[in-house]
């Protein structure tokens, strides 16, 4: 068989320690040497799930990141059963490092219900995934450019050094690796890599939730690629749990920011399965601290 997905067997596998109270170890750390925050909402969401029942599905989570985490530590999951009621339950969750929250969470579960108020937007029409390169091979592509300035040169060879256990397949990339300035707009396929398989529909969303994070404020810098960032960093996240989904089956995830403004910046995402069927609905602001005085371009 296909060999397990990484989410599954490490990142977000989480070790009980008590009823509801969880240890979580790290698998991936972004350049930033921060915690990955998609790691910190995806492990949340783990044990909050742990404290529903099998037949609860969650439909949303509202998180704030209060404090950078330490990928040096594990970190502790508390879970509070804030409400159990006969269609909805909600979990608290606080992520704890150093003896102080990190992260709080909440996260509402649903019992299944059938309704004739049903809608949905329409799917981007975009090429299948089948037909586009992987983000590996774009930045082989672009490294192969002997015109490519040097500090993008590092950029790229830094991205490629990072092992995300995601694989992405951006929609409409460009010719060759360049700073233009593009509209707040993105779209790329998206899957967890390897296999998790038919499973509790609340382990995708898991899975969901740590993908969704990546890439994902950076939308809300694309019209302003001449400045140099200096920090940036997420203060929310949600998401909204639409339709079922399989998290290792190709996605595509359709990002924009509508606002930046104030040293932060906004950004909704949306994930569609391949058959036009909206699954999620996400919601970013960051911090997003740039040098005063644009860059040159040396291209």
């Amino acid at each position: 068989g296909d060999l397990r997905s990484v989410l599954i067997t490490s990142v977000l596998n989480l070790e009980r320690l008590e009823l509801d109270l969880f240890r979580g170890r790290h698998h991936w750390v972004p350049a930033t040497r921060r915690l990955f925050g998609g790691q910190i909402v995806g492990q949340a969401l783990v044990a909050a799930a742990r404290a529903v029942s099998r037949d609860e599905q969650v439909h949303s989570l509202h998180c704030y990141f209060v404090r950078a985490g330490d990928p040096q530590l594990p970190v502790l999951y508390e879970v509070e059963r804030t409400r159990t009621g006969k269609s909805f339950s909600v979990r608290s969750v606080k992520a704890i490092q150093h003896g102080k929250p990190i992260f709080i969470c909440q996260a509402s579960f649903q019992l299944s219900q059938a309704s004739p108020v049903q809608h949905q937007f329409t799917m981007p029409a975009v090429p299948p995934p089948e037909e586009l390169l992987t983000q590996e091979e774009l930045i082989q592509k672009f490294l192969q450019n002997p015109n490519l300035a040097e500090r993008y040169r590092k950029h790229l060879n830094k991205i490629q050094a990072e092992d995300v256990p995601i694989d992405i397949k951006p929609v409409n990339p460009p010719d060759i690796f360049c700073s233009q300035v593009q509209e707040p707009k993105q779209l790329f396929w998206v899957r967890a890599r390897g296999y998790i398989g038919e499973t509790d529909m609340k382990v995708h969303c898991c899975v969901a939730a740590y993908i969704s994070d990546y890439a994902f404020l950076g939308t809300a810098l694309l019209p302003h690629r001449q400045y140099r960032i200096k920090f940036m960093v997420s203060l929310d996240h949600s998401m909204w749990f639409h339709a079922p989904f399989r998290a290792d089956h190709w996605m595509l995830y359709e990002c924009e920011s509508p606002w930046a403004g104030g040293c932060r910046g906004l950004v909704q995402g949306r994930l569609w399965r391949r058959d036009g069927v909206l699954a999620v609905t996400c919601a970013q602001e960051g911090v997003i601290r740039v040098e005063q005085t644009p860059n040159q371009s040396k291209l």
